[in-house]
């Protein structure tokens, strides 16, 4: 088990986010940062840190993570996605635990585009009779 290396990809709106679970002491680094110097947000280490705790595999794996795209939450919500796959490649018995708890469903949401003819997706311009 020693070296093995289990890796997924999480996605959320525009985020996308490439996880590596190493067996190790439970080191964490996105982008080449210390989590918390990443994510400064401690709701947003939370969310992260979900499937880790529902498992009770916390500080038993080292997490290399590259996230790109979107803004800090949807990034964060990708990085859970992709830490609840790698964890599923480790072990399959966790399965029950993370479907409960929702963290295996991609989220779908996503902006919705700008019509023509309006200012924004819904928002339209200022009517005037004159």
């Amino acid at each position: 088990m020693k070296g093995t290396v289990f890796s997924a990809i999480g996605r959320r709106k525009q985020a996308v986010a490439r996880v590596r679970l190493i067996p190790g002491e439970g080191k964490f680094l996105v982008n080449k940062k210390d989590l918390l110097e990443f994510f400064k947000r401690e709701t947003l280490k939370m969310v992260i840190e979900q499937p880790l705790n529902i498992t009770e595999t916390m500080g038993k794996y080292d997490i290399y993570a590259n996230v790109n795209g979107g803004g800090l939450a949807g990034q964060a919500g990708a990085l859970r996605l992709g830490i609840a796959r790698a964890l599923l490649k480790v072990n399959i018995e966790y399965r029950p635990k993370l479907k409960a708890a929702g963290l295996l469903t991609r989220d779908p949401r996503m902006k919705e585009r700008k019509k023509y003819g309006m200012a924004g997706a819904r928002k339209r311009f200022q009517f005037s009779k004159r």
